[in-house]
């Protein structure tokens, strides 16, 4: 692909968050892009900066260590895939927010490593809002309780909540799930736990991201609108 066709893409993309976003109420501005670079070439995702992304999500810690290490900051990194425990270190070294945590172990190593490295490091709490087997996330009944045990933790930052929906053929059926997450948003904020801000709302990706939007996704994760399709796993 092209400098022109990935550009070109993402203002696209832009184009049409800012539709949702007028549809709802909302100002663009409220949304962040993030341009998900899981198997996509260094060279093509310094592209997609040079047209204005300053936000990506990776999937894997070896596969993204390669890629922040040549490139650097900014962009921002986000880790969006399944974090292992063990590779809590690196991800604390690596992202400036994982917003892949839904279990109070992978908590507990995330704030003792980042205790290490003397920093705060940004959370998300993923919540597996269809119930699904073969995705990650905490189910959207346990969410509170993992949060007021992760809050005291003093080296994470509770920003917010992330999820993926089942995938459907019309992005319409994915609408009660991304209201789900914005309502046990809600519910979590009115709880006011020190230090936890709900300030960020993960969801919707290429097929669906203007309904999520619609819903009060601050961060959408487009990977396919941008690069085409994945060649890789």
């Amino acid at each position: 692909m092209t400098d022109d066709g990935i550009k070109s893409k993402i203002q696209i993309v832009r184009s049409r968050i800012a539709e949702a976003a007028a549809r709802s109420g909302r100002r663009p501005s409220e949304i962040r892009l993030m341009a998900v670079t899981k198997t996509v070439e260094e060279n093509r995702i310094r592209q997609a900066l040079e047209a204005g992304i300053d936000l990506c999500g990776e999937n894997y810690i070896q596969e993204s260590r390669i890629k922040i290490e040549s490139i650097g900051h900014p962009p921002q990194w986000h880790m969006i895939g399944h974090l292992q425990t063990n590779k809590a270190k690196y991800a604390v070294r690596l992202f400036d927010m994982v917003e892949s945590v839904d279990r109070f172990e992978l908590a507990v190593e995330l704030d003792r490593r980042a205790g290490g490295a003397g920093r705060v490091l940004p959370i998300l709490i993923e919540v597996n809002s269809g119930g699904e087997l073969t995705k990650s996330g905490i189910p959207p009944e346990e969410a509170i309780d993992l949060i007021r045990r992760i809050a005291p933790l003093e080296h994470l930052a509770i920003s917010g909540l992330m999820t993926m929906p089942p995938w459907f053929d019309d992005p319409e059926e994915a609408r009660p799930f991304f209201s789900a997450l914005r309502t046990l948003r809600d519910r979590i904020a009115a709880e006011e736990f020190d230090r936890v801000a709900m300030t960020e709302l993960s969801m919707g990706m290429t097929d669906d991201f203007e309904v999520a939007v619609e819903e009060g996704a601050t961060i959408v994760r487009v990977g396919r609108g941008i690069f085409g399709e994945r060649t890789g796993r």
